[in-house]
């Protein structure tokens, strides 16, 4: 169906659908406690819409090092099924899927994609997981259940953040990300993790060598010489994660040294274990990823609970409402 031609109007008619219906559907398609919540964000004129007023984006498809332009419906189907296992619960599915809209909406509010003439990718580095072979029905159901639904605070859309794994213990921005800008909506909040998550997700271990720190230091900016004398527990955040490293008495923000040194070794910032004896820096840790927004595993166990998307979501982010931008 993706394949059908549509007719493009402009954005000034989504305004209007936007103003007059903009509310959320709950699990069974019918209206529930959002309705009447107003949204009067709308989206950049220069993207094209079809008659549903669902727009069209041309996303360059890295693997195949092509440009098409696509549904966006169409285009959060291959990330859900990127982002997220398609055997899911399926409110785990939804929740994640209203948070690729999501996030595919601030992308192309706020920025242009590296690829000459596309709106978004499908590199990692840039924007979301994509796998166009991993869509099912499941996938399929999961989206079309979230038609048109994004996240906002005060009016507009957030960064749709979310991370494989907790720890037990989400972040906010500033601490997981080092972000300076404003995301109230982001908190620190207990996160129960499924037991369904592999060993190494909900707890890890690592081993550096000392060419590996320095490369990893150099790499944000930082000399340390030819040699690493010592490595040590700098300043710590609410959750508990690291937000700085200390290297040779240097503080070091510790989000970028573990992008720099290898984020699927060092599987986040949650230090448990930290040794350097005889130029080998050991690292334990809990969790996988930035620990900020929507804990993925957390998502499944929530839904595995009997909670909705919109529960899901409200627990990782306060004081946001969902909201329908198109149908």
């Amino acid at each position: 169906m993706w394949k059908k031609r549509a007719f493009f109007i402009t954005a000034a008619v989504l305004c209007a659908m936007i103003l007059s219906a903009c509310s959320a559907r709950t699990r069974d398609g019918e209206k529930d406690g959002n309705e009447g919540k107003r949204s009067e964000f709308v989206l950049p004129e220069d993207i094209r819409l079809n008659a549903a007023g669902v727009p069209q984006l041309k996303v360059y498809i890295k693997d195949e090092k092509i440009t098409r332009v696509m549904d966006a419906e169409e285009y959060v189907c291959g990330v859900l099924a990127g982002e997220m296992r398609n055997d899911w619960p399926e409110e785990a599915l939804k929740a994640q899927a209203i948070l690729a809209r999501t996030f595919v909406v601030k992308f192309i509010t706020e920025k242009h994609s590296k690829y000459d003439g596309a709106d978004i990718s499908t590199d990692i580095e840039e924007a979301q997981a994509y796998n166009a072979e991993g869509i099912n029905d499941r996938i399929r159901a999961a989206a079309e259940a979230t038609r048109g639904q994004i996240v906002c605070y005060a009016g507009e859309p957030i960064y749709a953040w979310f991370h494989a794994h907790s720890g037990g213990r989400t972040a906010n921005a500033e601490e997981g990300l080092s972000y300076k800008k404003e995301a109230p909506y982001t908190q620190s909040v207990e996160s129960a993790e499924s037991g369904e998550a592999p060993d190494d997700t909900a707890e890890w271990s690592a081993e550096f060598t000392q060419q590996q720190v320095i490369a990893a230091a150099a790499d944000i900016g930082v000399s340390l010489g030819d040699e690493v004398r010592s490595v040590s527990h700098g300043a710590k955040g609410e959750s508990g994660r690291m937000k700085t490293i200390r290297v040779n008495g240097t503080e070091i923000p510790v989000n970028e040294f573990r992008i720099a040194i290898g984020s699927t070794e060092m599987k986040s910032t949650w230090i448990t274990g930290l040794t350097y004896e005889d130029g080998l820096l050991k690292m334990s840790g809990k969790g996988y990823g930035h620990g900020v927004g929507m804990s993925q595993w957390g998502a499944y166990e929530m839904a595995e609970k009997g909670k909705n998307a919109e529960d899901i979501i409200n627990m990782y982010f306060q004081n946001v409402d969902i909201v329908q931008i198109w149908n």
